[in-house]
This record gives C-alpha cells, sequence and structure tokens, in this order.
C-alpha cells in the first residue's frame, strides 16, 4: 500500500484515482499521519456484485459487445430442465432441433 501526501495528492488527484480504479489502495497523509485510504469502490456484499465490478477486480473480461441488455431478474431453471433447450430458449431459437 502507498502513502500519498496531501500536497501529493492535489498535485496528482486523477492519477492516484487512477490507480485506485485498478484495485491498488492508496494511504493519504496530512503532516505524515494517515488520515485517509483512496482505493476501489467495493459493495457491501457479495450479493451486490456487477458485472463492472468482476470486470474491473479482473474477474471476468468485458463483453465485445457494449450493447448488451439491461440485466432483469435471474432465471430459475425448473427441476429436471436440459441445459441445452434452456439455451435454445434464451437465444430465442427454441423451435429449432436440439441434441438429444
Amino acid at each position: 500500500m502507498d502513502h500519498l501526501g496531501i500536497r501529493q495528492l492535489r498535485n496528482a488527484t486523477a492519477d492516484a484515482v487512477r490507480r485506485a480504479g485498478n484495485g491498488e489502495r492508496i494511504v493519504i497523509t496530512v503532516d505524515g499521519h494517515p488520515v485517509a485510504q483512496l482505493g476501489p469502490v467495493e459493495p457491501l456484499t457479495a450479493d451486490e456484485l456487477t458485472l463492472d465490478d468482476l470486470i474491473a477486480r479482473g474477474a471476468v473480461l468485458a463483453p465485445r459487445d457494449e450493447r448488451r441488455p439491461a440485466p432483469d431478474a435471474p432465471l430459475a431453471p425448473p427441476l429436471g430442465a436440459r441445459i441445452d433447450r434452456a439455451a435454445a430458449e434464451l437465444r430465442g431459437d427454441a423451435g429449432r432441433r436440439t441434441v438429444r
């Protein structure tokens, strides 16, 4: 964890924010005493993780096509459902023949 004086922070704010956005934590000091910490925004719980959070952490790759639809509520597949049929239905080609 890097330490940055308040004067240095004033002179290099954009760089410090960029570093924090990349996951680095920076301790801000006043007269040599730590008073604050600059770091990435983290959700309160694992349930609040978004795709953007996962991309920022490097856990997933960003989609190539930025025109993604807004997320709906998660789908709960019925018990005994076949994944190939569910995927075909989500893609909109449920009428096509699936592998058996």
